[in-house]
């Protein structure tokens, strides 16, 4: 549970950070991660730059936002908690009625102990979010709204990026979303396991593909990305992942490509088929995250979404509720265990032909166990169907469909046969 905690203080860390498509929420957690990930590189695109059909917005800044009630109490602060402002308000400073406030503020009727998380990026306006039950028991008077917040057009957008190089040029893109408040899953699970799996990536004392990590704001953040590197990633890109919502307990899901059978695909659900038998395969018109950049038409990446639960599926889904017990070491530590068996798969498949005419004698290699057990049994069929199946052919992963059985189970038997000269990779 070693890195499961470790991800989870880092969640804690993050969770004050009132995080949004700019600004120094962005900056701010980008230098946090930067701590973990030394080389990552932190890029500023300006604000008014034409990114694909999209402007980068202003950046948006906030120092102070409270409603105050009649009598004096504090009705909603974003010191208390960020959701409590909705994203990207404008500044003001006003006194008004309940009834005049009443089209600022928003809550969940049927969450009425939830404060909801609502944007407005693209249009100006401001309000606060509130609970239900603190909604229904504002009384008439004279309220106080004040919320001091800057939109500078001539700020910037922030993403990070991180590249570790691998023997072949080929790439394993890897994207996560650091553009949401004080969220757990939704939010702060992404980046966090991203951090640790590109820190276990480092440790590797070798890579057989180049590993790239961008850590954006959600949708402008990577068709932003996407304008300034397409090229790059069209050529190179073989397979990849969007990290989000992976931090629960609740059982596993995935969103396939647009195309549905990419090796990306295929991976995953490898992957998850024997993880989690019972994991959700959601199809592409439920999309919803940025997988709807990387896979759209003319940019076409071979990206899948790798979840727990998964966006909107979920009841705490964007409200206070998706807090830090929702998220546990454990699951983080469950979501992190998936990607690198995903990573493994993606960097330890190979397809390998016998080297010896009809079956090997296995007894004189020491290969072929003294002792029979129900367990060795397993064992001398997985090597025996392994051996039958290297043709040069079928990859390992090609056979262990083929066996219903897990690539980290089989591709260890490849290595001592390999290691015995009964196989050569070809």
């Amino acid at each position: 549970m070693t890195d499961g905690r470790f991800m989870h203080d880092l969640a804690t860390r993050l969770w004050p950070i009132n995080r949004s498509i700019t600004g120094n929420g962005l900056r701010q957690t980008l230098e946090i991660l930067k701590e973990h990930l030394p080389e990552l590189t932190i890029t500023e695109v300006a604000s008014g730059t034409q990114c694909f059909d999209w402007v980068v917005p202003p950046e948006w800044n906030v120092t102070q936002a409270r409603l105050t009630a009649p009598d004096g109490s504090v009705v909603a602060d974003i010191a208390d908690h960020t959701l409590h402002l909705l994203g990207y308000s404008t500044p003001v400073d006003l006194r008004l009625s309940l009834d005049e406030l009443q089209s600022h503020l928003y809550s969940l009727p049927d969450q009425p102990d939830a404060i909801p998380y609502m944007t407005s990026y693209y249009k100006e306006r401001w309000g606060f979010c509130i609970t239900d039950t603190a909604r229904q028991a504002l009384q008439p008077g004279e309220y106080h709204a004040r919320i001091e917040s800057t939109l500078d057009a001539d700020g910037a957008l922030s993403y990070g990026e991180l590249v570790i190089p691998g023997e072949s040029e080929q790439e394993i893109f890897i994207s996560t979303y650091i553009c949401h408040p004080s969220m757990a899953n939704n939010e702060l699970s992404g980046p966090v396991v991203a951090t640790a799996l590109a820190m276990w990536l480092s440790r590797l004392p070798q890579r057989k593909y180049t590993y790239r990590f961008v850590f954006i704001p959600e949708t402008i953040g990577s068709i932003a990305y996407l304008s300034r590197n397409l090229e790059v990633l069209q050529s190179r890109v073989i397979a990849g992942f969007n990290v989000t919502c992976i931090g629960d307990e609740r059982g596993y899901s995935y969103l396939a490509s647009r195309h549905g059978d990419t090796l990306s695909d295929r991976v995953v659900q490898h992957v998850m088929q024997h993880v989690d038998p019972d994991h959700i395969r959601y199809p592409w018109e439920e999309r919803g995250s940025d997988e709807r950049q990387y896979c759209a038409p003319g940019i076409d990446l071979p990206i899948t979404t790798v979840m727990r639960s998964k966006f909107g599926e979920y009841p705490e889904y964007h409200t206070s509720l998706d807090d830090l017990e929702l998220v546990t070491p454990a699951g983080l530590q469950g979501g992190l265990d998936v990607l690198q068996k995903c990573c493994t798969v993606l960097e330890a498949d190979a397809a390998y032909r016998v080297t010896v005419l009809g079956e090997p004698q296995l007894g004189k290699r020491g290969l072929y166990p003294n002792l029979s057990t129900k367990d060795t049994k397993r064992q001398v069929a997985n090597m025996m169907n392994l051996i039958s199946y290297s043709d040069g052919q079928h990859s390992v992963l090609d056979i262990a469909e083929k066996l219903d059985q897990p690539f980290w189970v089989l591709q260890p038997i490849a290595e001592v046969l390999y290691e015995h000269s009964l196989l050569e990779n070809i």
